[in-house]
């Protein structure tokens, strides 16, 4: 019997697809820019689930986002790494409905951004990071041939806290076709011991691998309670964000 083309809403986990990549997929598609916030106050209060893109300034953050939301130009790719110096949210949603929000956050380390921008940044991402009260996951984008940075590791310890209260992360490990396939294999296996419990996945965005693992991973991220056909889990009330 095949199943219904309604929405899977009431469907119980155990009769779900185990990989619902055309769902994910069509969701991700549904972003659209919501808004742009130079400083933490000026961020919405939002209750719906938010994931925050952080990386090194050559981690390719912008292509990654535009890749997985199968549109050109949605993250901004500066030809000029550190550049865009906003946190830049985008709604998704079907219908013009928004159930969850992307957040790219700046890309970090870049030489020739000034100091005192790049202590003001590191200090307002560790900022949201801790404090967001509806961030539900974090996917920091690393070029696999430097591996994680200290600024990388760094970031993973602001997190940390959060992480062992249920918040979910993932190194993505861009440009993944400029591996060999032991060279993969290898750094895949090292940053799985330095992320410390957290998911990590080989990415493309040039030729498009584990796209549908990822699209999947986020989807489930920001839709459990609805999978399970239940009402979606209660959020803290998000207070306007402090700077």
């Amino acid at each position: 019997m095949s199943p219904e083309p309604a929405s899977d809403r009431k469907i119980p986990p155990a009769a779900r697809p185990a990989s619902d990549a055309k769902t994910a997929h069509g969701w991700l598609h549904t972003a659209r820019f919501l808004t742009e916030a130079p400083q933490l106050h000026h961020l919405p209060a939002l209750d719906v689930p938010e994931i925050a893109f952080v990386g090194r300034s050559n981690a390719g953050k912008s292509t990654s986002i535009n890749t997985l939301t199968q549109q050109k130009r949605l993250a901004f790719a500066s030809k000029t790494p550190g550049r865009t110096q906003s946190i830049n949210l985008f709604a998704l949603g079907k219908q013009g409905a928004t159930d969850a929000v992307l957040a790219d956050l700046p890309g970090y380390g870049y030489a020739a951004v000034p100091q005192e921008a790049k202590r003001r940044w590191q200090q307002v991402m560790a900022n949201y990071l801790v404090s967001r009260p509806n961030l539900r996951a974090v996917v920091l984008l690393c070029d696999p041939r430097l591996g994680l940075t200290e600024l990388d590791e760094a970031l993973l310890e602001i997190i940390r806290p959060r992480v062992e209260q249920g918040l979910k992360f993932l190194v993505l490990l861009t440009k993944a076709d400029k591996l060999t396939r032991s060279e993969a294999a290898k750094v895949l296996q090292i940053t799985k011991l330095q992320a410390g419990g957290g998911e990590v996945r080989l990415f493309s965005a040039l030729k498009k691998q584990g796209l549908d693992d990822v699209a999947t991973l986020l989807w489930d991220w920001t839709h459990p309670a609805v999978d399970a056909g239940a009402a979606a889990p209660d959020a803290p009330a998000a207070p306007a964000a402090e700077a």
